[in-house]
This record gives C-alpha cells, sequence and structure tokens, in this order.
C-alpha cells in the first residue's frame, strides 16, 4: 500500500492537562483547578491504553512522551498506575528514550523518585526565562531558584538526561536577557535545549494585551538576531541543531520528536492526543470533559498525495532534512521526480540544498520554510 511500510516501534504520546496556572500565552489543552479530576481522568487514560493496544496488537514502542499541561501535577500513585498500564499493554524497549514534562514548581523528589522507578530516564523542563519580570509577563509560576532546584531533584533521583525549553521574542526581552538566559541554562548543565519562538494565539490574555497595546512584541529583525544568538552560542557550547528549535549534544537528540518528524507511527492517549496509525490520523476530543464523557476520537485516512507532503513539511525541519532514497522505498517514486520541479526555484536561490542523496533547507531556508512548503502543496 502505497505511503506503508513494515512496522517499526511506536511512539507513545500520553496528555495530561492539569495546569496549576494557566500561562497567559497558552492555548494547549490544559487546565487549572481540575485537579479533583485526576482520578478519573487516570482512569479513563488507562483504559484507552487497554483498548488502542488491542486493536493494534500490543506493538513495541521504543520512546515514551509525558507531556501537557504539567504531568508533575499528577499525584505519583496515579503516575504509576498509568506507567504500569502501559508497560504491561506495550512492549517497552530496553533502551526506549521515555521523556516526561515538568514545571519548575512543581517536581517534588517523591515524583522523580517514582519516574525513575517507572523508567523514565529523560526530563523536558519549560525554563523559558531568566529573568523574573519575563515570567511574570508569560504568567510562569516558577523562578530560576526554581529550576536549579528541579534540575537538582531529577539528578538526586538519577535521571540525568535533561532538556531546557527556552523562550525567544517575549514582550521587553532584549539580546542582553537572551545571554543571561542561555547562561542560566547553560550552568544547569543540559544535555538538549530547545529555542522556541514565541506564538500569540487568539484568544489568550497575551493576545489580548497585545490588541490592547498593554505590551508590545520585539520585531521581527529583534527574533531573528535573538534566534541567532541562540543558536550561535549552544553550538560554541558542543551542542548542535539538529532540528529548526532544537539542539542537543552528541546523541542526545530526543528520539520521540524526531520519530514524529520523520513520519514513524505513534500512538496518543488523553485529551488533545493525536494519533498517525498505518495511514490514519485520530484525533481525540480536545476538551476534558468530552474525553472524560466517552467521546470517540474523529479519523481520517490519509491520501498519498497528503502523506507524501507531511514527510516532506515534517522531515525538511529536520537540519538532515529528507532521504531521497527512503523517501522512494515509502512512496514507491522518486523524490526528485515528484518535487524536483517545486523545489529547483528553492535551489537556485539558495533556500534548499540537495547533498549525498538527501535535500534539505539551508540556514537562509530555515527563516523561510513556509515559502519552500507553498511550493510542495499540489
Amino acid at each position: 500500500m502505497d505511503g506503508v511500510l513494515p512496522l517499526k516501534p511506536l511512539g507513545l504520546y500520553f496528555h495530561i492537562p492539569f495546569c496549576a496556572r494557566k500561562c497567559a500565552y497558552c492555548d494547549f489543552a490544559s487546565w487549572a483547578g481540575r485537579e479533583a479530576d485526576r482520578e478519573r481522568y487516570a482512569e479513563a487514560l488507562c483504559r484507552e491504553i487497554g483498548e488502542r493496544a488491542e486493536q493494534c496488537g500490543h506493538p513495541a514502542a521504543d520512546t515514551v512522551f509525558f507531556g501537557g499541561g504539567t504531568p508533575s501535577l499528577l499525584p505519583p500513585e496515579l503516575y504509576r498506575r498509568i506507567a504500569g498500564t502501559l508497560r504491561e499493554r506495550f512492549a517497552i524497549a530496553p533502551d526506549a528514550e521515555w521523556t516526561v514534562e515538568c514545571n519548575p514548581g512543581t517536581l517534588t523528589a517523591e515524583f522523580a523518585a517514582a519516574l525513575r522507578e517507572s523508567g523514565c530516564n529523560r526530563l523536558s523542563m519549560g525554563m523559558q526565562a531568566a529573568q523574573p519580570e519575563l515570567l511574570r509577563t508569560l504568567g510562569r509560576i516558577h523562578t530560576l531558584e526554581g529550576v536549579r532546584q528541579a534540575a537538582a531533584i531529577a539528578r538526586d533521583a538519577g535521571i540525568n538526561n535533561l532538556n531546557l525549553d527556552l523562550m525567544l521574542g517575549l514582550p521587553g526581552q532584549t539580546a542582553e536577557h537572551m545571554r543571561e538566559t542561555l547562561d542560566a541554562a547553560l550552568d544547569l548543565r543540559p544535555q538538549h535545549v530547545s529555542c522556541y519562538a514565541l506564538i500569540v494565539e487568539e484568544g489568550t490574555p497575551l493576545h489580548d494585551w497585545v490588541e490592547r497595546g498593554q505590551v508590545s512584541l520585539p520585531g521581527e529583525d529583534m527574533d531573528r538576531a535573538l534566534y541567532g544568538l541562540c543558536r550561535d552560542t549552544l553550538e560554541r557550547h558542543g551542542f548542535h541543531q539538529y532540528e529548526i528549535s532544537n539542539f542537543a549534544l552528541p546523541g542526545r537528540e530526543c528520539r520521540h520528536n524526531v520519530h514524529c518528524w520523520q513520519r514513524r507511527d505513534y500512538l496518543g492517549f488523553g485529551c488533545a492526543a493525536h494519533s498517525l496509525w498505518r495511514e490514519e490520523r485520530r484525533a481525540n476530543p480536545r476538551e476534558l470533559d468530552d474525553y472524560l464523557a466517552g467521546k470517540p476520537p474523529e479519523t481520517e485516512i490519509i491520501s498519498p498525495a497528503d502523506a507524501r507532503f507531511e514527510y516532506m513539511m515534517l522531515g525538511l525541519r529536520l537540519t538532515a532534512g529528507v532521504s531521497e532514497g527512503d523517501f522512494e522505498e515509502r512512496f514507491g517514486r522518486s523524490l526528485w521526480e515528484t518535487y524536483g520541479p517545486r523545489l529547483l526555484p528553492a535551489v537556485r536561490d539558495g533556500r534548499v540544498a540537495r547533498q549525498n542523496g538527501r535535500v534539505f533547507l539551508t540556514c537562509r531556508g530555515m527563516d523561510v520554510m513556509n515559502s519552500v512548503l507553498v511550493a510542495l502543496l499540489d
């Protein structure tokens, strides 16, 4: 079947939608003040894990990712129940990458011990910025000292693979702020750093503040300068950029996300979680109450043309780009015959390069990625 390869180990994603406080910029499926629903949610999640594993034949998985929301707000016993269920229902590889997101200020030694017992070997923490005033603008509940304490708790528990999320383009953020944040992050000796540009989403408090002129955002030139500062600083400290927003020490790339960018199958559990399984996309209900009520997911069979475009769209996020050989194996046709005429203008003007059987964006191309993707649309 076009677009379907023999099944490789899956990625498993678990969405935990509880937050201590909703951040000003966040439009994710997450809720503050719903602690009373955590028990019911864990039950629903375990039920979904069992049903979906049965439907898919209890396949093997080599990456696990708990995101949110704030997974570290789960009581340890509920986390253990969920982790135990997934281990019972799926064959988790001995060397699986197991990531759990946490917010500084919510990670306790007890929860960190539960993580380590379950097989968690990677922690992803939202540091965002080092400056109290920027954190307050974002609505974050933590301080820089809280980030340091959380990193120490994780390492004391034996979790030594640490990612820090940083944000750029924040209201009032300067190059000096970014340098201070990078220095503070590097002092914590992370193995991975993600640098995300702030996106102002409609329906968030931040969007309202910007619309009313209460806060102003850096311009496009400053955004690019901050991004360049992140890239140059991290590369000087031994991190290599392997994706538009992600930097890692050698061998510490986020395997779960790389698998998604390579468009491998993955299963998502919980409200708002998505799955890609044998060219069927499933989207669980976004609203917590709908998920708890058992509302079924929406499903879609992906056409071969859409599958090819998604493969290119995701793969071009990686600095290694996409393999022409892999494209032909997956889709039964040449990448260059399929997309060559549309890619040639971008190759000629330096946005795209072709080398050693791979097609990838240049640094300039990463800045204007959408212009390349638009040309690939059928």
